[in-house]
């Protein structure tokens, strides 16, 4: 940022925007590099060229980030996190939560790109994010996850929306995801295995052999016991609740 205010020229920003405008950092680079080791985000403040303060801000790690990806990770999931923070408070935080990839230093522009080279790297990528910045990476990843308490253009690009602001929501809506598709594989399985046994006895194959017919009335009936035990099934995902670890 960059403005003027009675006369005097007033910038804000990191220290390569600092060191673009030439402006001297001396040895408050190293307390910067401190605070960023704190992960905390370090922020220059100069006028007319000369460096006037640094300010840190910190969005404090939730309670339960640390046990949700942890259980990600135990579900075979591969995470990443993408910061626009210094390498050095990214690192911080991705030891700190357990996460052992990171991309830092990331523009707003460049995180749907970095979606783009996991995806062509063979990956089905799921994309977590609640800000503005996030939402042509939620729009373009596979499955885009938008934090319920995010923005609305977040929102509005995601394909999912976590009701709740924990990443627990995040590992819950996966498997909810798992659940569901078992369950229509175990429907599809026993629907084919009703019709399998069940036309072959309508067709009067055991006719020639032993001279029995299957009854329009017994048929009806299987063909009723098929969809109540399919319905039944599915209706099971009611009392569906995600293992916590």
């Amino acid at each position: 940022m960059e403005a003027k205010v009675d006369g005097k020229s007033l910038l804000f920003g990191n220290e390569k925007l600092l060191r673009e405008r030439q402006v001297e950092l001396g040895n408050f680079v190293e307390k910067a590099q401190g605070l960023a080791a704190e992960a905390k985000t370090p922020m220059y403040f100069a006028v007319d060229n000369e460096l006037a303060a640094i300010i840190a801000v910190a969005d404090p790690i939730k309670d339960d980030s640390v046990a949700a990806i942890k259980r990600l990770q135990d579900n075979g999931v591969r995470v990443v996190m993408l910061t626009g923070d210094n390498r050095a408070t990214a690192q911080a935080v991705a030891e700190k939560v357990g996460i052992k990839e990171f991309f830092a230093e990331v523009l707003p522009e460049e995180k749907s790109k970095k979606v783009q080279e996991l995806q062509m790297e063979g990956e089905i990528v799921g994309m977590t994010g609640d800000g503005i910045n996030d939402a042509p990476a939620l729009a373009i990843a596979n499955v885009g996850f938008a934090i319920g308490t995010g923005t609305d253009v977040a929102i509005e690009s995601a394909d999912i929306t976590l009701m709740r602001g924990s990443l627990h929501g995040l590992a819950d809506a996966i498997a909810v995801s798992k659940a569901t598709l078992r369950n229509i594989k175990q429907n599809l399985f026993g629907a084919f295995i009703y019709n399998v046994a069940g036309i072959p006895f309508a067709a009067g194959v055991l006719y020639p052999f032993l001279g029995m017919l299957l009854s329009p009335v017994i048929a009806g009936a299987a063909m009723a016991f098929s969809s109540l035990t399919v319905v039944s099934n599915a209706n099971r995902l009611r009392f569906f609740k995600a293992k916590k670890h």
